[in-house]
């Protein structure tokens, strides 16, 4: 499935899009150039899901958890492992905890920690067109 955001303006819409098309999925791992949008859109996604938190890139925090009001999404952890050096700072942080509390995981940078994402992980494709549009690509296993 492919998503197109063409401007600011259009990025809830593909918000809603993306929810109902990632189905059952609780992991989802964002991969995409830096400054392809991808704390952006994961913004997008959580607003839609009514959070009152301020959703920021946890880059130096590793993940960051937020709360909805969406009873399907109580809850949301926003990773970005674009600081993580070595697999076992993840070991040591408890990744286990968060991917496999049935909540859903919001991955960036997931490529640093491809070894030990769940197989049922939902790929993303996050890349930015010359116009400035973003295209999003959902890949099913």
């Amino acid at each position: 499935m492919e998503i197109k955001i063409t401007n600011l303006e259009s990025i809830n819409e593909a918000a809603h899009t993306f929810l109902a098309a990632i189905g059952t999925h609780r992991i989802v791992a964002f991969y995409g150039k830096m400054g392809a949008g991808k704390t952006t859109f994961i913004k997008a996604i959580c607003n839609c899901l009514g959070t009152d938190d301020v959703v920021t890139s946890p880059t130096f925090a590793i993940v960051n958890e937020y709360q909805t009001a969406n009873p399907q999404y109580p809850t949301v952890f926003h990773f970005d492992f674009y600081r993580i050096h070595k697999l076992e700072e993840v070991y040591d942080m408890g990744y286990e905890d968060y991917f496999y509390s049935g909540n859903l995981c919001l991955i960036e940078w997931p490529e640093l920690v491809e070894e030990i994402l769940p197989d049922d992980a939902l790929r993303v494709d996050i890349n930015e067109e010359p116009d400035g549009a973003r295209t999003i690509k959902i890949h099913r296993s």
